[in-house]
């Protein structure tokens, strides 16, 4: 693919990426050495989500519901994040045990230095999608051109846009792109202010139907042939390196949770009543989580267990995101995922 200039460096994209993470306070808590509190003689856990709870997290708390972390061994208790970056950071300063993050921002801040490692990607397949309503006219690519586009500059989805643009024969000067954050995005879409925006259509385009009462349509990256790895499970690497018992655990729990909520949609979905003021309603969280199960395999990774991945997928990821200026070079996949944890389904 042709060189992009979108951006100026892998460090400013990075300041973005990370913007305000140094502001977070967080409580360091136990569980990461095998000697951490105990509950009912399992070990105490936590995790921190990518963002506050959506449909994507159903099986955390379906999890919990059906007892799969405690047969485990694992007393989960999950906290809202307030962005990927923020939250491998967070795991980096060991205030929390696991994070859920997506894979991009895992990769990036792993070139800077913070200490995790991926231990499974559950969704493999990357959410980004440009999303309009029905009635704006478009009805493919070719579409897009002269349009009006939402972006948040230093985001994955944005930075790759550049790469979905050529994969579909258009240039960026082919499109307007109005920069706005995740939340001014979706007012500016329902607005009018904009004719279409980017970001995980999956989680976003359920809402912005919720709220509008319009009809959403999505043009995927994947559609184009733009593929890379989105959201997973992640850890310190002195977690990995003294408690590889605990991560193997939690791995396998996360795993099946996956597995028992793809069986039972709605139920899982039931799950995560009440746990958060923020969540939409039951039925954009069961439309998110539908959308996020046509995500959890690719065609090298068919039938096998959610969380187990390919090689060549994560070839694929890291040269991708290389490509859009997230990492400096596509180094080997084990400077960012230890694969001792997945196994075949």
């Amino acid at each position: 693919m042709a060189s992009h200039q979108y951006g100026t460096t892998k460090r400013s994209t990075l300041t973005v990426l990370a913007a305000g993470a140094s502001a977070l306070a967080l409580v360091a808590c136990g569980g990461g050495d095998g000697e951490g509190d105990q509950a009912g003689g399992n070990d105490a856990v936590t995790l921190q989500l990518n963002w506050y709870p959506y449909g994507e997290h159903a099986p955390f708390y379906y999890g919990l519901d059906e007892g799969i972390f405690e047969e485990h061994g694992i007393d989960l208790t999950i906290e809202a994040g307030q962005g990927s970056a923020r939250t491998v950071q967070a795991v980096g300063q060991q205030s929390f045990d696991f994070g859920w993050a997506d894979t991009p921002a895992l990769l990036a801040n792993i070139d800077e230095g913070v200490d995790v490692k991926s231990v499974g990607v559950y969704l493999q397949d990357t959410p980004a999608a440009v999303q309009f309503f029905s009635e704006t006219g478009i009805s493919g690519p070719e579409d897009l051109k002269g349009r009006t586009i939402a972006v948040s500059a230093g985001d994955a989805v944005t930075l790759t846009f550049p790469m979905y643009l050529e994969a579909i024969g258009l240039s960026e000067d082919d499109v307007e792109q109005q920069n706005l954050d995740s939340a001014g995005k979706n007012a500016a879409l329902i607005s009018g202010q904009v004719d279409a925006l980017i970001g995980f259509g999956h989680d976003q385009g359920p809402k912005i139907a919720a709220e509008s009462g319009k009809e959403i349509d999505y043009l995927r990256y994947s559609d184009a042939g733009l593929s890379y790895f989105s959201n997973g499970l992640l850890t310190h690497s002195s977690t990995i390196e003294d408690d590889p018992e605990l991560v193997e655990r939690m791995v396998a729990a996360t795993t099946d949770a996956f597995t028992a909520a793809q069986e039972a949609p709605e139920d899982a979905v039931a799950a995560m009543e009440g746990k958060d003021p923020q969540m939409p309603s039951g039925e954009v969280l069961l439309q998110q989580w539908e959308g996020t199960i046509e995500l959890l395999n690719t065609e090298n990774t068919e039938g096998m267990a959610p969380g187990h991945t390919s090689e060549e997928d994560w070839r694929e990821t890291i040269e991708v995101l290389a490509e859009a200026g997230l990492i400096d070079e596509p180094k080997e996949t084990d400077t960012y995922f230890d694969g001792s944890f997945t196994t075949e389904g």
